[in-house]
């Protein structure tokens, strides 16, 4: 899912959390019920398990036939339309005579972990497998599965940002660096003069010196790069990206701008108007300079293009990126390698901290199987990492998944640094106007009097 589909999934469950959330028992998740085991034919016990990914279907089906053989028990997953999703669950948790089968498990989205506990719908997490802790879940993924220092779900998957790079290209402005500097350092030296007499050997060296330090380190590496690569035909720009979306430009402001503290669920936590966030975005203000990109005529999907077809160096992407360019290499859609990095620090003093969006396993509250749903759930979590991303495409939250895909690898690591995306209704509009905020600033607006509206703004929410 998009971010900018994520803003109005939250705002219709702004609109609805007053009639399911406030008329349903607060605090529910804290209350365990006596186990009340339901038999299937007089002998085994039956849990439900909801999910709205469809992407995740053959996964958990293999899983909950898997599990239930092992255990002796029956799950049944169900896709259910991720419109009105967690209202669904609350209608099925409440209204005995409701048509669907409450779900005694569901993934959901941590931004909505609150809504949820809040109205019983998620309780605390058992854990008697002991795998929600730091042997096996970034503490990215522990903050995203928390609310008030508790633990409410399993981190299953995750979504966050990294740099993307077009290798190909970066080895032939090595080469061309490499041939500058045998030719005393000539601007306008070309990889491709014929005549001047030049050390094969070192070249070469010299071309892997200036490639093994090609991959930016911060935003000004970039741009050195944008002055002097002499590019390809058909390359368009050094680096695109979607600036249309927060997710996608979050990690300038990430590392200074709070809301929530580290779990997002701390109203007390709120910290935008600083020094550090405003010469962020005045670094962000001044890249449309370099790189125009006009944020009316841009969305993800444009910028991915641009980049299977060659015609930018660096892009900013999210985990399908991998699978969407090994499936463009097969297909012999995409004729280069790539890589994938760390998003680069804003400058040499101000560091970056990508947003990042866990896909938790939640117990229902209103479960009488709560003790067999948190066993399946940490089935899932830990035992079926490593099959998650090949079955699914979604990247496990898991440490211990994926070790052997390096591209995936950057991705965790980026993932294990990021700031999860807040749970707190109070300031569930605060993407939209933070998405607001920095349309205005790339097409150059005041930086200081944008940033201290919108504190004020999350301060009046909060109180």
């Amino acid at each position: 899912m998009r971010f900018k589909k994520r803003l109005s999934a939250a705002a219709a469950v702004v609109v609805m959390a007053a009639s399911v959330f406030c008329g349903s028992i607060w605090g529910m998740g804290e209350t365990e019920e006596t186990e009340a085991p339901i038999t299937f034919f007089g002998q085994k016990e039956t849990i439900h398990f909801w999910y709205s990914d469809e992407s995740l279907t053959n996964f958990l089906n293999s899983a909950a036939v898997a599990f239930g053989e092992r255990e002796g028990v029956r799950v049944f997953p169900k896709l259910v339309s991720e419109n009105e999703y967690l209202e669904a669950v609350s209608r099925a948790s409440l209204d005995s005579g409701h048509s669907q089968q409450m779900p005694d498990a569901y993934i959901v989205s941590h931004d909505f972990l609150e809504k949820a506990y809040l109205a019983g719908l998620a309780a605390r997490i058992q854990d008697a497998a002991g795998v929600c802790n730091e042997k096996y879940f970034p503490k990215a993924a522990l903050s995203a599965a928390a609310y008030k220092d508790k633990l409410i779900g399993y981190p299953l998957f995750f979504e966050t940002s990294a740099l993307v790079y077009n290798k190909t290209y970066l080895r032939q402005w090595a080469e061309q660096m490499a041939w500058r500097e045998l030719q005393g350092g000539e601007e306008g030296a070309e990889v491709s003069q014929e005549g001047i007499p030049v050390d094969e050997a070192l070249l070469a060296a010299k071309t892997e010196e200036y490639f093994g330090n090609a991959i930016p380190s911060k935003i000004e590496d970039i741009l050195n790069i944008a002055y002097t690569f002499d590019v390809s035909a058909g390359v368009e720009g050094i680096l695109k990206w979607d600036v249309s979306d927060i997710f996608y430009n979050y990690w300038f402001v990430g590392n200074y701008m709070t809301v929530g503290g580290e779990a997002g669920d701390d109203p007390a936590e709120i910290d935008i108007n600083n020094p550090e966030t405003i010469q962020c975005l005045e670094v962000y203000k001044e890249l449309n300079q370099f790189f125009y990109i006009e944020s009316d005529n841009v969305d993800y999907e444009s910028v991915m293009m641009d980049f299977c077809e060659g015609k930018t160096v660096f892009t900013i992407a999210t985990t399908d990126v991998v699978k969407r360019l090994e499936d463009a290499k097969a297909e012999g859609l995409f004729e280069f390698e790539y890589g994938i990095a760390r998003m680069p620090k804003v400058s040499e003093t101000l560091s970056a901290r990508s947003m990042s969006v866990t896909n938790v396993i939640a117990i229902n509250g209103y479960s009488r199987h709560k003790a067999l749903a948190n066993s399946f759930a940490a089935y899932l979590a830990e035992e079926c990492a490593e099959e998650l991303y090949g079955r699914t495409g979604r990247v496990s939250a898991n440490l211990n998944a994926d070790k052997d895909n390096e591209a995936l690898q950057v991705f965790k690591s980026e993932y294990a640094d990021s700031r999860p995306l807040p749970k707190m209704m109070e300031t569930a509009n605060f993407w939209m106007q933070l998405e607001s905020l920095f349309s205005k600033i790339w097409n150059g607006a005041d930086v200081a009097e944008l940033v201290r509206e919108l504190e004020d703004d999350m301060m009046i929410q909060v109180r």
